[in-house]
């Protein structure tokens, strides 16, 4: 598991390797991770978009952004956590993602990047 903190929201990523399938002719590794975001600061924010670059040991780069997480932007007050799961495939056993969430402050009306700390992807036969 990977955490960061930046400004008081601490991020905690947890990855898994799912297995292999075949699309389009070619091997997928798929990989599940699983988010927990939790407000250590002492104003209430909100996710408002996510900001993902993934990446393989292939040199084959994905940008992934967009409107909240999983179709929700949480609100949380001081204290409190949002989880959730998601994944994504790779062409290769080993790889890696980053990011950041932006979220805005209530009490400042300011927005602001919270890090998404880079965690591997990496499948157990690579490991050899």
């Amino acid at each position: 598991m990977v955490q960061q903190i930046t400004r008081g929201i601490k991020v905690s990523v947890r990855a898994t390797f799912e297995g292999t399938f075949y699309k389009h002719h070619r091997i997928n590794y798929a990989y599940a991770y699983k988010v927990t975001i939790e407000n250590t600061g002492k104003d209430a924010v909100q996710l408002i978009s996510r900001y993902w670059k993934i990446s393989d040991s292939l040199n084959n780069i994905e940008v992934v952004e967009g409107d909240g997480v999983i179709g929700l932007k949480p609100v949380l007050k001081p204290g409190e956590t949002h989880s959730y799961s998601s994944g994504c495939l790779l062409l290769s056993p080993i790889g890696a993602m980053k990011g950041h969430y932006n979220m805005v402050n209530f009490a400042t009306t300011k927005k602001f990047n919270v890090t998404i700390p880079s965690f591997r992807l990496i499948a157990p036969s690579a490991m050899n």
